[in-house]
């Protein structure tokens, strides 16, 4: 019998959790460490003893290690694997206990187990986590969901290992059941946008610019000391300098194909389910897709290639630049609304300032406007688009010709921009006086009879339709 009990239980000893677990240890909390498969708990503890961390391989002996009211966190593979270790380990738990899911677990079926869990008297939480391997060992960006009054005890342990934006820990309570899970959803359909955007300016400086990787990495370099400065743009420049150990740069040895785990997909879905215009998330993941068509590429190159010339005028980096900045403008601004959207839905009372806040540091979307977007809705916390601000309405009108320039130009090299041509429909949309709606609700009402609204009076009216040729 151990007599000491643990502060917090771990299940799940891959890079996410072991990390975390030590991140705990480090803050010196006693953290119990669980896995399906004993060896990998031996690993980690072999490879990271840490005096503050404890091996269990059996899960009745892993919940009765724990203090009571239990807390146990999940960083395992979001689904099935989820609901095989509740069904395990939920007759061993007490009332009061609570089960924290970190996982990237869709935030449905975070209400389902929530509402399920409820009922038995436990507490569960959908936990969002950003910051990958090393967010996870230095400081995450958590995003909480779940029971308000429970998420008090355990948020001291979540504020202690958290990232920091100046004294601020970036964790915050989003709301009931499936908040937090959403919110991190959300974070990674912007961070799939971002991401988008960024390989967008790279083809444009490379094949319409005709600049090397180096100096590519160069300008990228420069771009961070300003008001792009952000996590992936630091990180992008040093990609752009790596060697390959066979000679040139590794840039050019990968193969153009990109991977995704269904976040980015799932941010879309939801826009469209809400009525939701979050085209460059949607965007990013079809270019994902048309990335993996490797064979129907090669194939169809021939056909549809424009001549890439690369001569670029004078101040062409410059505008690369601000339409870089607008997109990515425009991208938070539809994951915003998106948020915006969801709490008034969902009935979770987002605070979209705080999760702006938190985003500021340790997640993979932080980035130095975030401090703009926090002040944004600290002043308007009802705004219901990020580009009603006056700073950010400022940097439309600043930087909307420069994003309609090298769209264009684009298009005309054969550069495939899906993000950047988003950006600019999305604001001409956003801001146009006529759509061609009026035109779309009049067929409808000709071929199915689905009535329209006057400009000159209230209503709705059907008209008789009559054939003119």
């Amino acid at each position: 019998m151990m007599e000491k009990k643990m502060d917090i239980g771990m299940v799940g000893m891959a890079v996410m959790g072991s990390n975390l677990a030590l991140n705990m240890a480090d803050h010196g909390f006693e953290v119990a460490c669980y896995n399906y498969t004993p060896d990998l708990t031996e690993k980690v503890l072999k490879e990271h003893p840490h005096e503050r961390m404890h091996g269990f391989f059996d899960l009745q002996e892993f919940v009765d290690s724990l203090q009571k009211p239990r807390r146990i966190m999940f960083m395992i593979m979001a689904g099935t694997p989820v609901d095989s270790m509740l069904e395990k380990l939920v007759p061993l738990l007490e009332p009061g206990d609570m089960i924290l899911d970190g996982g990237n677990s869709f935030f449905e079926d975070t209400r389902r187990r929530h509402d399920l869990l409820q009922e038995k008297g436990l507490h569960y939480f959908g936990v969002g986590i950003s910051g990958g391997e090393k967010g996870a060992r230095r400081g995450p960006c958590i995003m909480p969901g779940g029971d308000k009054a429970a998420y008090e005890y355990v948020r001291p342990i979540y504020e202690a290992i958290a990232a920091r934006a100046g004294e601020e820990p970036c964790c915050a309570y989003m709301g009931t059941d499936g908040a937090g899970h959403y919110v991190k959803m959300v974070h990674n359909g912007i961070e799939y946008a971002d991401m988008q955007l960024i390989a967008e300016a790279y083809l444009l400086l490379k094949y319409a610019g005709g600049y090397s990787n180096r100096e590519i990495g160069e300008i990228f370099h420069q771009w961070n000391q300003g008001e792009l400065k952000s996590f992936l743009i630091g990180i992008t420049a040093d990609i752009f300098m790596e060697a390959d150990e066979a000679g040139g740069e590794l840039l050019d040895k990968i193969l153009d194909s990109a991977g995704q785990k269904g976040t980015g997909r799932w941010t879309s879905i939801e826009a469209l389910r809400q009525g939701v215009n979050t085209s460059l998330i949607t965007a990013a993941c079809n270019a994902r897709v048309m990335s993996n068509l490797l064979e129907e590429r090669e194939e169809l190159a021939p056909l549809v290639q424009a001549e890439r010339k690369a001569e670029p005028a004078e101040g062409f980096v410059e505008m690369v630049r601000k339409s870089l900045y607008l997109g990515k403008i425009a991208a938070y601004a539809q994951g915003f609304a998106l948020y915006s959207s969801a709490s008034e839905h969902f009935g979770w009372q987002l605070d979209l300032g705080r999760i702006a806040a938190i985003f500021r540091s340790g997640c993979i979307i932080q980035a130095e406007f975030l401090d703009r977007i926090t002040e944004a809705y600290g002043e308007q916390p009802g705004l219901k688009n990020l580009l009603q601000d006056k700073f950010f309405a400022g940097k439309v009108r600043e930087n909307l010709a420069s994003l309609r320039q090298a769209a264009a130009q684009a298009m005309l090299a054969g550069i495939p921009i899906p993000a950047l041509a988003c950006a600019v429909e999305y604001l001409d949309a956003l801001g146009g006086r006529h759509l061609g709606a009026n035109l779309i609700q009049a067929q409808r009402d000709c071929f199915g009879a689905h009535t329209y609204r006057r400009t000159d009076r209230e209503g709705s009216f059907h008209h008789e339709w009559q054939k003119h040729f």
